[in-house]
């Protein structure tokens, strides 16, 4: 728990006091119902090797608090929180379901909340698409689907998956899922092309943080 703390701390602090940006590590006690909140949930690689920057030898640094600032750049209350090594993906969809029940308790508006999550973060966040059963909660899914299928996820809410072109971990469409039965309230994948792979994610690039930031802001609804 001191370490979670302690790095918390850390990741605060490495985005320096001057920054505009309102980057928490959990949802505020009071939030304000005309605020869009974000919440990002990071990759594995942050589990693996603590924050806030991780260096992977085949992608590079992972840069955590740069990805926390762009989301925050239109005026979104960003949330992420550390995750220790090993999380069950189910049990802390759980509980990111419980931060978002929380939200809409106290007055936010269902379209004024967002989940964004990258890699083993993705796969987490299909997980609160398919309990949480809010038809207007927004989803972004950054190379997220590491299978063709994953027979336990139903889409629910408003999905946006961004997957990139040259990705070897995480090389396969989202589609499969969303074409289910059971469909979510909207669903939309792009294709990225900037030759990273999975590190294509690892900084905020134009390329993704565009279409994110337009799609949680209501910008472009698919």
């Amino acid at each position: 728990m001191l370490r979670l703390f302690a790095l918390a701390v850390a990741l605060l602090m490495s985005m320096g006091a001057a920054t505009a940006a309102e980057i928490l590590t959990a949802p505020p006690a009071k939030p304000d119902p005309t605020k869009h909140y974000v919440i990002y949930l990071h990759g594995k690689i942050v589990e693996e090797k603590g924050a806030p920057r991780p260096v992977d030898d085949r992608f590079g640094v992972y840069d955590w608090p740069a990805v926390l600032e762009s989301l925050a750049l239109r005026g979104a209350v960003v949330i992420s929180q550390q995750r220790p090594k090993d999380t069950a993906y189910i049990a802390f969809a759980g509980g990111v379901v419980g931060q978002i029940e929380a939200l809409i308790a106290a007055g936010v508006p269902e379209d004024h909340i967002a989940v964004v999550g990258f890699s083993k973060g993705g796969a987490i966040a299909m997980r609160v698409s398919s309990f949480l059963r809010r038809p207007d909660v927004r989803f972004v899914l950054l190379a997220a689907c590491w299978r063709d299928d994953e027979p336990q996820v139903r889409f629910t809410g408003r999905v946006l998956s961004i997957r990139e072109k040259s990705d070897t971990l995480s090389p396969y469409s989202c589609k499969p899922i969303a074409e289910k039965a059971e469909k979510p309230t909207s669903f939309e994948e792009i294709v990225i092309d900037t030759g990273k792979s999975h590190g294509a994610f690892y900084l905020p690039r134009k390329q993704w943080t565009v279409p994110t930031l337009d799609f949680i802001s209501g910008a472009a609804t698919p």
